[in-house]
């Protein structure tokens, strides 16, 4: 029995993308940058696998000899959200980009769902989600209309008090969103905001969910499941995904119960698919700008990776990547556009550099080959290269 790990350092790229300029993040590089940012970066476990030799990283040099097989994979999805990036790592490029509202949504949407909720909102602006919170909040504590916004994204966001709106209210209304945005107005995601906390003091909670689209044609993960394999989805999988081809969602609250949960879960199944997002490295230091935050969290996972690959039998692979970058140390606070890392490893795999992908959709047609489902849509296959 054999079965795939996917770990996604969420918004963890390496360098900016040829066409970074497109998306306004010349520049960009998260885990460079980073690690200079906080005066070097020693990661030692994932520096064995080769990630200092795909970049400039402090602290984390280049090594001679490589215990695993590592690349960086190049965007060919038009967009740079969670959305694009996991559909493509799953083996489906996203050829049209998904619609942004860099002027907040028009009336007609926002009446639409103001009607179907039987109440007005705040908002409707492009902003960082703990700032409007600080905002609006004290307004929608008096008012209980649910604050709107958006961001460089393609996403839609409600904002609500969890005292004032119960957390299975506000996902209902997220429900009711992603059924109003279809068309020219489908956005990638609708994002539940629940937050906590008085005027001044206001907090965002764990209880964040994502409403995404389903793909729109066959990804790994449902060629997995009509293999007859579990599809494992830790994190924000099932919602990525709109459910479609996971058959054991698992939810978490933090990067170290998502890695908890991917330890014990190695140990439980022995066969098919376990596709993890560490969504801290995005949502909690990324979109804040907070580059100590990233680095101590990429060092516990760093600590954490020798007890995953214990557990993993000896015909797994894992491969830790990232679905694109958030680099805490520009003046902007969203995705940046660029290439990111790809560490593989497993007891029988060929170590060493094997050529830049050309599209992140690679890594999904090589598990394919791998677990012998038959090909996803769009990637060429490396397993060859990492596999006798």
């Amino acid at each position: 029995m054999k079965k795939a790990i996917i770990i996604i350092l969420d918004g963890v790229g390496i360098a900016e993308a040829p066409d970074a300029h497109e998306y306004n993040d010349l520049g960009s590089a998260t885990l460079p940058h980073t690690a200079a940012a906080v005066g070097g970066l020693e990661l030692p476990n994932m520096g064995r696998l080769g990630l200092g030799n795909l970049a400039d990283i402090p602290g984390t040099p280049p090594t001679e000899i490589v215990e695993g097989a590592f690349a960086r994979m190049f965007p060919k999805s038009k967009g740079k959200d969670s959305t694009t990036g996991h559909w493509e790592l799953a083996g489906l490029v996203t050829h049209r980009p998904f619609p942004v509202f860099p002027y907040g949504f028009p009336p007609e949407i926002i009446s639409t769902f103001e009607a179907k909720i039987g109440r007005g909102t705040l908002g409707n602006v492009v902003a960082s989600g703990t700032e409007i919170i600080e905002k609006l909040g004290a307004e929608h504590l008096a008012t209980a209309k649910p604050i709107v916004y958006t961001s460089a994204d393609s996403v839609f966001q409600i904002a609500a008090h969890e005292d004032i709106v119960p957390v299975g209210l506000l996902y209902d209304w997220c429900r009711f969103a992603r059924k109003i945005l279809s068309g020219d107005f489908a956005v990638s995601r609708v994002i539940a905001r629940p937050f906590v906390g008085s005027e001044g003091n206001f907090l965002r909670t764990p209880k964040r969910r994502d409403f995404s689209l389903e793909p729109n044609g066959p990804t790994l993960l449902t060629l997995v499941e009509r293999a007859g394999l579990p599809v494992v989805g830790v994190g924000k999988i099932m919602d990525l995904f709109a459910g479609v081809g996971v058959t054991e969602p698992v939810f978490t609250h933090s990067n170290s119960e998502g890695i908890a949960e991917t330890k014990q879960l190695i140990a439980e199944f022995d066969r098919g698919l376990i596709f993890t997002n560490l969504v801290d490295f995005d949502m909690l230091w990324g979109h804040r700008n907070d580059p100590r935050g990233l680095a101590q969290g990429l060092r516990e996972f760093d600590d954490a990776l020798p007890s995953i690959m214990a557990a993993m039998g000896d015909d797994d692979l894992l491969f830790i990547t990232a679905d694109h970058g958030n680099d805490p140390t520009t003046p902007s606070t969203d995705h940046s556009r660029e290439l990111v890392p790809l560490l593989a490893w497993g007891r029988r795999i060929i170590s060493g550099r094997i050529p830049d992908r050309a599209s992140f959709a690679d890594l999904g047609q090589t598990i394919a080959e791998f677990l012998g489902t038959g090909p996803t849509r769009d990637g060429e296959s490396f397993f060859s290269e990492i596999l006798a």
